[in-house]
């Protein structure tokens, strides 16, 4: 019995590790860490992910009714232990910020990321900036009033925050 237990497990998990590890996951996060996200493009992963998920697992038959349906995103969490998509950006981009830290200004990506640009700003509401996701990202973990390139420089900090995040993040 526990062999076909095994069995359907391995085939209902097959299709969820593709996503996850070998096609779609790393296709669709490529270059997450330099994202600056807005909550309406937050939102539109989350759609994303649900809608990968529902295709992968499949409907579920109702207990009372009989009849197939889709699956809630209630029952999609609860199947996939992963975590969420905007999560795993969030982590990355942690990441990638404890390396960009102790670059300085001297390297590009650092005044690409964290610099001014220069020349004037269109009209209306200033973006986001990557930088502003960072901070945004620490004050979610509690470490809002810190800044984040010094906590960046000392590895032993950042090690200690990432360790928060992971914590906190991955279930």
């Amino acid at each position: 019995m526990d062999k076909i237990a095994n069995d359907c497990r391995a085939t209902l998990w097959q299709p969820f590790d593709i996503y996850v590890a070998n096609s779609v996951l790393p296709v669709a996060l490529y270059g997450c860490e330099t994202w600056s996200l807005m909550l309406r493009e937050e939102r539109r992963l989350r759609v994303f992910e649900n809608r990968v998920l529902r295709r992968i697992l499949g409907h579920k038959r109702d207990e009372v009714t009989g009849e197939w349906r889709k699956l809630h995103n209630e029952e999609l969490n609860d199947l996939c232990c992963s975590p969420y998509i905007v999560r795993v950006i969030k982590l990355r981009r942690m990441r990638w910020a404890g390396n960009i830290a102790p670059m300085g200004e001297r390297r590009g990506v650092y005044r690409d990321l964290v610099g001014k640009p220069e020349g004037q700003r269109p009209l209306g509401r200033p973006r986001r900036r990557w930088e502003d996701n960072i901070k945004m990202d620490l004050q979610e973990v509690g470490c809002g009033g810190m800044d984040w390139i010094e906590l960046g420089e000392d590895r032993d900090k950042w090690r200690a925050v990432m360790n928060a995040v992971m914590n906190r993040w991955v279930p």
